[in-house]
């Protein structure tokens, strides 16, 4: 597929850090900003706690040291109880000092204008704004960028485009809400747990079935699917083959979803759009096979472009297969380098004779057999697991940080 692209502003790719370890795999394959936040006041963010307090003040220096942009996510909706916490939050980024806060609240929104006014602001994806005199009353209060509601086509984003000076915010690729815009209550009937303050269990992406009342335990499939049905889980969100197009609707920044997603995720998705926006400034831009091949080796639903091209049919938009699909799993990261051989903190158990890949650039699809290694004391090992620190050559190309995948085949056993 080949597109013409004239010259244009090469967008930002913005990708999720979910905690450290994420962090640094987006930064190492290629993001020009990464967003990340305190669990406290963080939709859709980790638990483990590395971005509380010392541990936020750290990425955002980790980030920076590297020429990399943070962007810090407040975007509950508080309840007043909420507030107190938030006023000492702000005090905290008024010193911390990231690139910029994203936020859903209007009420929260003034508190930083208020108290912070030198710290930009984003309006999320949260706020819902589908339409140009939303921009204009978020321009008006003094937000510099929009992350633009899901719900969008191309058409409606150039017209919000024409009429606002502000920097607009688009996801490109990763999972879908079912709910507008990630406004729901799911969550929070089923599992106490609520997505709107930053605790979703993703119970959309559970199998459900139909029960009739006085039939208790009979359960009725809505698809005629022995596994179940997905009516609230769409497919994954993929736009690799429309870059220039939503450059050309007046996209600044290319955001990417995933915080709760693992390394493998983060690295391949970050390494392919990265090759992605930097092709197009060659002036034509072709979607290579390879990229395509890259973003389904993790877990996924099947992908979708979602509502960029209007209303598709259903099943351009529905995930009923009841198993995601991968054709890699993490193996490993290369912790350092020295001559050919590689100390690799192991994710998954090892053996001798295992075949593998390097997400390195220039090594992509070949394949090589792990012929021997060795365990931190020297010794030769035959099987290793997970947690474990072994040693091994590498070829040529293989990088500190880069990440060991093994192929599946079909059935999701190793080759």
């Amino acid at each position: 597929m080949f597109l013409a692209v004239q010259e244009m502003k090469v967008p930002e790719l913005l990708a999720p850090a979910g905690d450290f370890e994420k962090l640094r795999t987006a930064i190492h394959y290629g993001a020009d900003a990464v967003y990340l936040g305190d669990p406290r006041f963080s939709l859709r963010g980790n638990r483990t706690g590395d971005f509380v307090d010392a541990g936020l003040r750290e990425a955002v220096l980790y980030a920076r040291g590297r020429g990399v942009r943070t962007y810090v996510t407040a975007n509950i909706f508080p309840h007043n109880r909420d507030l107190p916490a938030l006023e000492e939050h702000i005090e905290f980024l008024k010193v911390v000092r990231p690139d910029a806060v994203i936020l859903s609240d209007p009420g929260l929104f003034m508190m930083f204008r208020k108290r912070a006014p030198e710290i930009a602001l984003h309006v999320s994806t949260q706020a819902n704004v589908t339409n140009v005199e939303s921009a204009l009353f978020w321009e008006d209060l003094g937000a510099e960028r929009l992350v633009l509601s899901r719900e969008l086509s191309m058409e409606e984003i150039a017209e919000i485009r024409l009429k606002t000076s502000l920097e607009l915010e688009v996801f490109v690729h990763g999972s879908i809400c079912i709910s507008y815009s990630g406004r729901c209550y799911i969550s929070s009937f089923l599992a106490s747990r609520s997505a709107n303050m930053g605790r979703c269990t993703n119970s959309c992406r559970w199998s459900y079935a139909l029960v009739e009342e006085k039939r208790p335990g009979d359960f009725l499939p809505v698809f005629e699917d022995d596994r179940g049905t997905y009516i609230m889980s769409s497919k994954d969100l993929c736009m690799i083959a429309h870059l220039p197009a939503l450059v050309e609707a007046g996209v600044d920044s290319f955001k990417i979803e995933g915080r709760m997603k693992g390394i493998n995720y983060v690295a391949g998705v970050v390494k392919t759009y990265r090759e992605a926006i930097d092709s197009m400034q060659g002036g034509t831009y072709r979607v290579n096979p390879r990229w395509l091949r890259e973003l389904s080796m993790f877990s996924n639903r099947g992908y979708t472009t979602a509502m960029f091209f209007g209303r598709h049919p259903d099943e351009d938009y529905n995930f009923n297969g009841g198993i995601y699909r991968m054709s890699h799993e993490l193996v490993g990261i290369v912790l350092g380098i020295e001559g050919d051989t590689a100390r690799v903190g192991l994710r998954n158990r090892l053996d001798r004779g295992d075949r593998v890949e390097y997400l390195s650039p220039g090594l992509e699809g070949a394949v090589f057999e792990i012929d021997s290694m060795v365990d931190e004391e020297g010794a030769d090992v035959c099987s290793a697991r997970n947690g474990d620190v072994v040693f091994f050559s590498v070829p040529d190309g293989v990088r500190r940080n880069d990440l060991v995948r093994r192929p599946l085949d079909r059935g999701g056993e190793r080759k």
